[in-house]
């Protein structure tokens, strides 16, 4: 992994570019992350920028912040989400970057790390959850080479080598060839299936 510390701008907005995307009729729809249809991943994306961002800055998790991984719902999900999302996204990004967001330990979600990994949490969130709402909703994921270098060293580091194959972040991991893109190896060790693709819809009868 290298020394460089993450930026998480480039990822948060990458995110944010993929909203003017997501439609209505998306909404109730499929996700590579099973337990989350894109309603219940949008909550979940604004839940965890708010949670992050508090983390980093050492405040009180928000109203309306996620406090545990799985709380998520398509119910819960804001009616301003489109307004409130991409300005959590530029938060969390800000937040990180301040000075001293990597000193010392952070909380978010019940769980403290020393803050300089918890960032690594937090992007592998932002890269993991903004590759499923691309596929999610057939757009292209753009994400940067920095990103997906510290992402994938994260993820690997997670899985020695001279263990049996372990539960992935978000579900079994799914085998990808060595010489694969860096994303693609990235993504098989966090559960997803690279190649996954949203079912297509069949058109309501006139």
């Amino acid at each position: 992994m290298s020394d460089a510390t993450p930026d998480l701008g480039p990822a948060a907005r990458e995110v944010a570019r993929l909203l003017p995307g997501v439609r209505a009729e998306h909404l109730a729809g499929p996700t590579p992350c099973d337990r989350y249809p894109v309603a219940a991943l949008l909550d979940h994306l604004l839940g965890l920028s708010l949670a992050f961002t508090a983390c980093a800055r050492g405040e009180p998790l928000p109203d309306g912040g996620e406090a545990a991984p799985g709380g998520s719902t398509a119910e819960r999900l804001d009616p301003r989400w489109r307004d409130r999302l991409p300005a959590a996204l530029d938060e969390l990004a800000r937040a990180w970057s301040a000075p001293g967001a990597l000193e010392g330990e952070a909380t978010a979600g019940g769980v403290t790390l020393p803050a300089d990994v918890m960032l690594l949490v937090a992007l592998d969130e932002l890269v993991l959850h903004g590759w499923d709402l691309a596929r999610a909703t057939g757009q292209p994921f753009r994400c940067d080479p920095a990103s997906t270098a510290t992402v994938l060293a994260f993820l690997t580091a997670s899985r020695p080598d001279d263990e049996p194959a372990p539960e992935g972040l978000f579900g079994p991991v799914v085998p990808v060839p060595r010489g694969a893109p860096a994303l693609h190896r990235a993504l098989g060790l966090a559960g997803r299936d690279p190649w996954w693709t949203a079912p297509e819809r069949v058109p309501r009868p006139v």
